[in-house]
């Protein structure tokens, strides 16, 4: 995928969610989020993006950046050309894909 519609898919998604999640605790966990990036805890999501890119192409439809067992998670879902739903669990720390789950066309 070209980097302008990475580009143009992150700002949608990030537009999206700060609109559709008001509420003081949306407030929270973003600064959370940004302590952590801040910190060094997490690699940039577009750093992520550009790292999976190659072996999981696809349209960005939602990305979550979670805490599971103390270990900082994006969650990534994906649109394939085919049509099928791809759900990346990566390691926010080094980028490295901990989990795919693929739904749809051509998925399981």
């Amino acid at each position: 995928m070209k980097r302008s519609s990475w580009a143009a898919t992150l700002l949608a998604v990030l537009l999206l969610t700060a609109w559709a999640v008001p509420g003081r605790a949306d407030g929270d966990d973003h600064e959370r989020a940004r302590r952590a990036l801040e910190a060094g805890e997490v690699l940039p999501l577009r750093t992520v993006l550009d790292r999976i890119e190659p072996d999981h192409p696809g349209q960005v439809m939602e990305v979550e950046l979670e805490r599971e067992d103390g270990v900082w998670v994006y969650e990534i879902k994906l649109l394939r050309a085919g049509g099928a739903l791809v759900k990346l669990e990566v390691d926010a720390r080094d980028g490295s894909v901990r989990r795919v789950k693929e739904r749809g066309k051509g998925g399981h």
